[in-house]
């Protein structure tokens, strides 16, 4: 079937990359030699960092692949018929050159009729947490990813694809110098993992004050700050209730039916823009735009009602209407499974973008097929949503 065509602008908010075997090591300096290796486990690649063998994603060199949109259906109609992973998953594909190079990715990107896309790590959602005990590391470590995403991807490919490098933020002195680093290079937004930061004296939210002179360069630099889906941590606190101690987060296992429900909760972006709002950091610093994307849109009607009511009973608690700051801010990615209406009706159809987490297989195999969500809104919100928004967010030129 011939990809969906439509007579504006695509600008998609989720495309991937897949990262080399050489992403995390090439720019690895020697000192740190052997923090992150490929290692053979019966016969399968596996990645591990500091010594422990991660299943994270079960094909960390992405060789072979799902197709993308190979759950689509999954995500969109359930699993009547009850389904294993691997039968939903259907026959694996060996990953095209365009999965992990510009050049061949635009010419897909044409094939798919998508004009620019933010380009996001794959297997770099793994590195933060699993180095949460060695801040200096992961600085050490994020900055080799980025090296290696400027020389592969670049951060500006043509002005159609947007590669996201990473900023950690444990030792805020580093995260400025990262940032700087970026900036120097051309980079229209910076991807951080929305979860508590981890330091040499425990974990605290990157909106407290602490973190300000990192945001103050932010602002000044007047980029967009995307808050990609990730390894929040929370696998921690579910285990408590598993009764397990040990065990990381692994996206592609079967769940029990607890963990279903926890993960469908939303509970890591919905903390993350509660502390952005709740901690102040979006009103000393109102100029930032904040763009989570692949955290889904079910975490935003629970959350207006929770400040709704917060600000109602404890308005002193607030310098400014909390559900004004998240409509000032915050731009919103909903799944591809999930109703845009209602949430274009709860924030206004300007702070709805599209993404289709291609190539991934819970993403769309038609990215640009979302228009048929959109339909019966009139032309120009349409072409907002498919491009115009994003474009908005990144401050980058936009012609419906």
């Amino acid at each position: 079937m011939p990809a969906t065509k439509v007579d504006f602008p695509v600008f998609d908010a989720d495309n991937h990359m897949y990262e080399t075997p050489d992403a995390f090591t090439k720019f690895l300096p020697e000192e740190y030699a052997g923090l992150i290796k490929y290692v053979q486990v019966n016969g399968r690649d596996k990645i591990a960092v500091r010594g422990v063998i991660s299943e994270y994603i079960p094909n960390p060199t992405f060789s072979v692949v799902a197709r993308p949109g190979a759950w689509e259906d999954y995500f969109k109609n359930g699993n009547p018929d009850g389904k294993s992973t691997r039968e939903l998953m259907g026959k694996p594909i060996r990953s095209p050159e365009a999965f992990f190079s510009p050049e061949p990715r635009l010419a897909l990107m044409d094939e798919l009729n998508i004009d620019r896309a933010l380009m996001w790590p794959t297997l770099a959602s793994l590195l933060e947490d699993r180095l949460r005990m060695d801040p200096k590391a992961t600085h050490v470590v994020v900055h080799a990813l980025n090296q290696w995403m400027h020389e592969h991807w670049s951060f500006n490919y043509e002005d159609r694809i947007f590669a996201t490098p990473v900023i950690t933020l444990p030792i805020v002195s580093e995260a400025i110098k990262e940032l700087e680093w970026i900036l120097e290079r051309g980079a229209k937004i910076i991807l951080i993992r929305p979860a508590p930061v981890p330091g040499y004296e425990g974990f605290r939210s990157f909106a407290l004050p602490e973190f300000d002179p990192f945001w103050q360069k932010v602002v000044e630099a007047d980029i967009t700050v995307g808050l990609h889906s990730s390894d929040d941590g929370l696998t921690r606190y579910y285990n408590m209730w598993e009764g397990r101690q040990d065990g990381e987060h692994l996206p592609f296992a079967s769940p029990s039916a607890f963990l279903d429900i926890m993960h469908l909760q939303g509970r890591g972006i919905f903390d993350t823009v509660a502390s952005l709002i709740g901690h102040g950091l979006l009103t000393r610093f109102p100029s930032l735009r904040i763009l989570p994307v692949e955290n889904g849109s079910g975490w935003v009607r629970p959350f207006v009602e929770a400040v709704g009511t917060s600000y109602a009973h404890s308005p002193k608690l607030y310098d400014e209407d909390p559900l004004k700051v998240l409509k000032r801010n915050v731009w919103i990615h909903p799944f591809h499974e999930e109703n845009p209406r209602g949430l274009i009706d709860l924030l206004g159809v300007d702070r709805v973008v599209f993404g289709s987490d291609y190539p991934h297989a819970e993403g769309m195999s038609d990215p640009v097929s979302y228009v048929n969500e959109l339909e019966g809104l009139p032309k120009e919100d349409i072409a907002r949503v498919m491009g115009g928004n994003l474009a908005e967010a990144l401050k980058l030129p936009f012609a419906a």
